[in-house]
């Protein structure tokens, strides 16, 4: 299992359009906001103020999801949060989600309806929690 990633964002909650633009930082890599727009622009089906894209990008920093530094008079965006870590992160978040239902029912109820891959995962997972209670232990 992969450990948390050191930097979260404050909200991992994104909409469509923010989903879509991280998306696109994390093919092009460090960019504009132009580029994103040409990006998005690129289907002929889309329209898109370029405004919006920068508006987007200030959300997505303000949610700690990217960060900018300006050169000369062009702002460059990049995300803080790697595509892996982002999985890494939600998966963390949906999993708190369901554990913080508490009802031993619920979860019962969820164990029976596993598949047998399903349940291969899980007892790697009991595997591996088990190992890190030796490792505190000891």
């Amino acid at each position: 299992m992969a450990p948390l990633p050191e930097h979260t964002p404050s909200r991992l909650s994104l909409g469509s359009l923010e989903a879509e633009v991280l998306e696109l930082l994390w093919h092009l890599g460090t960019t504009t906001a132009k580029a994103i727009h040409t990006q998005i622009l690129a289907n002929p089906d889309r329209e898109l103020a370029y405004a919006s894209v920068t508006t987007v990008l200030k959300r997505l920093a303000k949610k700690g999801w990217v960060k900018s530094h300006k050169q000369g008079r062009t702002f460059y965006w990049e995300p803080l949060v790697s595509q892996k870590n982002a999985h890494i992160l939600n998966a963390h978040d949906r999993l708190q989600q369901f554990l913080a239902v508490g009802n031993p029912d619920i979860v019962a109820a969820f164990a029976d309806s596993l598949d047998a891959s399903s349940l291969a995962q899980i007892e790697a997972i009991a595997d591996r929690i088990r190992t890190l209670r030796q490792q505190q232990e000891g």
